[in-house]
């Protein structure tokens, strides 16, 4: 859990606060009128949070890929594609008159 302190009285502690989470290991949310501003987390935290971010970003990408590529639709057979690949394209053709 984080500790919260008022932007007012941050600004007098800044340097304390600093060392809470360098050397403390502790989390710090600067408040105004009660609500969260800001943050403060030692550089270890930010980078693990911007490494997740990145993951969960290619994560995405990867996602839409496959969404893009399973919504493709299939391509009848050419003339002539039968002749040339034989049985798999017999195959293919058993496998859209299914549909």
């Amino acid at each position: 859990m984080a500790y919260e302190i008022p932007v007012t009285q941050a600004r007098a502690e800044l340097a304390e606060l600093i060392n809470r989470v360098v050397y403390g290991g502790e989390r710090v949310v600067v408040t105004r009128h009660g609500k969260p501003l800001v943050a403060l987390v030692s550089a270890a935290d930010l980078q693990r949070l911007e490494s997740e971010e990145a993951e969960a970003r290619e994560a995405a990408a990867e996602e839409q890929v496959i969404s893009s590529v399973s919504s493709l639709r299939s391509v009848p057979s050419a003339t002539g594609e039968r002749h040339r690949f034989g049985i798999a394209a017999e195959h293919r053709g058993y496998e859209e008159r299914e549909r």
